[in-house]
């Protein structure tokens, strides 16, 4: 393991959300994320990517983990240029700790063993570049957390922007205000895992549940486009209280938000619960809509949770754009530019 991160730490440049504590310690505040990590000189903060060394703050840089083209709605968004594709990289790292985390042998880098990969060293640039010769409209910083490498995920947007592609963000939400500040002028849109609603489950996680939603009222406020995802956990978040209150939540913050509640399945150090089934989903799917959001979706369950994958008109419940699993069957929003063609009603989302 130290080995892998000894290659990742010359893999780095000096970072920019970060206070100086005390310059003639060396002592550092990371503002990366919501732990806000206080790192001496020579250490790590807890994500294990970004140090300390000699009271310069090195952040990740000029590499990739992972790397593929996906569709978009596989991020997943749903109200962001609905069967469009989205170049996806993610990096290595994480600064939480999730149980069930699908993505752990990236995400796990220097906490566990067994996770890990050799980097691919590759330029913004030739991200963007990439994303063009791909036919792809975005570029999604997503896998790992993409907050703990967000001064690379500028540098790449930087170069997306220029060619006129849209960026997105497929992060836990653990973010600070200097975070989003620091990405609003070059992100489009921000998917944010909401994983409970009790702060005794975020803390098994290595969170804090305030932060989280702090989160999605902040980068709502700052005019990004927001989806949230509730990954649906039979008995770790699935009562009806629990879904009750994300959902009045989010209704909360605004009623366009759409609600991904996706369902489980064992992985990673997760491996007793049973799989979501789709009556859970559907549950889970009819409270968003009792709450009074316009836009629940269930997922990862293609094909069997009937009109949950289908964007539908809030006013007529005309089908707007018809789905099976990622891919988009018919988008009658495509000749409109977001408005219901059935009684003109304007659609939230990220459509041109």
């Amino acid at each position: 393991m130290a080995g892998l991160l000894e290659v990742l730490d010359e893999l780095t440049i000096p970072g920019e959300l970060v206070e100086v504590v005390d310059a003639a310690e060396h002592k550092l505040r990371c503002v990366a994320c919501a732990h806000r990590c206080l790192i001496k000189d020579g250490r790590r903060g807890i994500c294990q990517v970004r140090f300390n060394a000699g009271g310069v703050l090195r952040v990740p840089a000029g590499y990739v983990g992972a790397l593929q083209v996906d569709p978009t709605e596989k991020k997943p968004f749903y109200h962001v240029l609905p069967g469009s594709l989205a170049l996806s990289f993610g990096m290595l790292g994480c600064d939480l700790r999730c149980q069930f985390c699908q993505n752990w042998d990236i995400s796990q880098t220097g906490r566990d063993g067994r996770a890990g990969r050799e980097p691919l060293i590759v330029s913004a640039a030739e991200l963007a570049a990439l994303a063009v010769e791909h036919r792809a409209a975005v570029v999604a910083s997503t896998y790992n957390e993409p907050l703990i490498t967000t001064e690379w995920a500028v540098s790449v947007f930087r170069q997306a922007k220029a060619r006129g592609l849209r960026t997105v963000y497929v992060s836990n939400g653990n973010a600070t205000p200097e975070a989003l500040r620091y990405l609003r002028p070059h992100l489009d849109a921000y998917k944010i895992d909401l994983k409970s609603m009790r702060d005794k489950n975020y803390r098994q996680l290595g969170g804090v549940l305030l932060h989280i939603l702090d989160t999605i009222q902040m980068a709502h406020d700052l005019g990004l486009w927001v989806e949230i995802v509730t990954l649906i956990i039979p008995g770790f978040n699935d009562s009806n209280e629990e879904l009750w209150d994300a959902a009045r939540f989010i209704a909360g913050v605004s009623p366009d938000i759409p609600w991904h509640v996706t369902a489980f399945h064992p992985d990673y150090r997760m491996l007793e619960p049973p799989r979501t089934t789709v009556e859970t989903l559907l549950r889970a799917a009819e409270i968003g809509s009792e709450a009074g959001l316009r836009y629940v979706y269930a997922g990862n369950l293609p094909g069997r949770v009937g009109e949950w994958e289908e964007t539908r008109c809030p006013n007529c419940q005309t089908a707007l754009i018809r789905r099976s699993g990622f891919r988009v069957l018919e988008n009658r929003l495509a000749a409109t530019g977001g408005t219901c063609p059935h009684c003109g009603t304007g659609i939230a989302g990220v459509w041109q």
